[in-house]
């Protein structure tokens, strides 16, 4: 395993000083601030319908056979904490419901779906969390909830127009020999940046947690290799089910407490400088979790291989119901089932109180009266390693 360690330098915490200098506090509320009583209750909210999958959609377009002997099958469940904002002209542009409408748009297309620069967007998003699923890529995006509070503010927009033009660009060098995913990532950041200026400024920060299945030849023989990609507290994990352990864990990257490294407006973060690159050789059958931080805000890492494991071994011993599944098709999928067991598990803590939780212990120690689980976006995908067929 190969890692590339990401370091803030002194002179990025005096910027990150300046930056916190530089913020404006409304004089008024901060008088309040003094005479309100301190409390430790959080506000808990009902979490939108959970939903499942297998992949995320893509537009059409000609079959290339991949090179890769390898692929993911794959499955994914997501419940967002409440709806995403909905996404501004011109990535959406609905058509107006009057011909008096001075600026209508009643010659446009009919399309409802979201697009950028004449092209559909790839992945999904849930609530401001944005992932993407396909057969030799996975990936979770993280967009900054705070942005909702802002004039302009639209971290949905970031953290799924991020994981598309990291698509576009795994899709363009999938043929390479080897692959340099800092720098797909980098060229997404600029490209998101573009997008999110002109014609309109939209304002967001996304954290970024990426796994391209890629191979590498050893002892003559095509073996897996996992490229993986960081920037913030999503998190990879690759659990080996014949060993019954995780052999890799990404590492969070935090500012301060609850404020982690995210790429966008007003961040001093980037992936060439902050990012961490990590190549894994993987085993079939290992299996590849992408993880928003509404699961391990919530559920140990001890838990997670627990679920995996238990949830594994149910489904090979035939003990799921039909009442366990969403639907006759995705009742065939396996990783639907095992990634809905988790996203069920994490969706209990978070809602409950007075439950233990990685967030409380942290809170903890940061010396913050916290206790109960974290209501979060909570988005997991699930990927096994599987050799190509033919």
């Amino acid at each position: 395993m190969v890692t590339k360690a990401a370091s803030v330098s002194n002179s990025s915490w005096k910027t990150i000083s300046k930056w916190i200098a530089n913020i404006s506090i409304n004089p008024t509320l901060a008088q309040g601030a003094h005479t309100r009583r301190p409390h430790t209750a959080r506000p808990y909210h009902a979490a939108v319908w959970p939903s499942y999958g297998i992949t995320t959609p893509v537009p059409h377009q000609p079959l290339v056979r991949p090179r890769s002997p390898f692929r993911f099958e794959t499955g994914y469940a997501l419940c967002a904490k409440r709806p995403s904002r909905p996404f501004p002209p011109p990535f959406l542009s609905p058509p107006s419901t009057s011909f008096s409408d001075p600026l209508t748009t009643h010659g446009l297309s009919q399309d409802k779906r979201l697009s950028v620069k004449g092209e559909l967007v790839r992945g999904l998003n849930n609530g401001d969390d944005a992932i993407i699923v396909a057969e030799n890529f996975i990936g979770v995006d993280d967009g900054v909830g705070a942005w909702a509070t802002k004039p302009h503010g639209h971290a949905a927009l970031w953290s799924r127009l991020l994981l598309h033009f990291w698509a576009l660009e795994v899709e363009r060098h999938d043929h390479d020999h080897t692959l340099d995913p800092v720098e797909y990532l980098q060229s997404a950041y600029e490209e998101t940046l573009r997008a999110t200026t002109s014609p309109t400024e939209w304002l967001g920060t996304t954290t970024s947690a990426t796994a391209i299945l890629h191979h590498a030849e050893q002892d003559g023989k095509q073996r897996p290799l996992l490229y993986v990609t960081n920037l913030g507290d999503c998190k990879i994990m690759v659990i080996r089910p014949t060993e019954e352990k995780v052999i890799f864990r990404t590492a969070e990257q935090w500012h301060w407490f609850d404020c982690p490294m995210q790429l966008g407006t007003n961040s001093i973060d980037t992936p060439r400088k902050d990012a961490v690159l990590s190549k894994i050789a993987l085993q079939e059958d290992d299996i590849i979790l992408a993880l928003s931080d509404g699961v391990m805000d919530n559920l140990w890492e001890h838990e997670v291989l627990k679920i995996i494991m238990d949830s594994t071994n149910k489904w090979e011993e035939g003990r799921v119901s039909h009442e366990d599944v969403p639907n006759s098709r995705l009742s065939e999928e396996r990783n639907v089932f095992i990634a809905r067991e988790l996203l069920n598990a994490a969706l209990t803590i978070a809602q409950d109180p007075f439950a233990e939780s990685p967030f409380m212990e942290k809170a903890i120690d940061e010396g913050l009266a916290i206790e109960g689980g974290k209501m979060d976006d909570i988005s997991v995908v699930v990927a096994s390693c599987k050799r190509r067929a033919g």
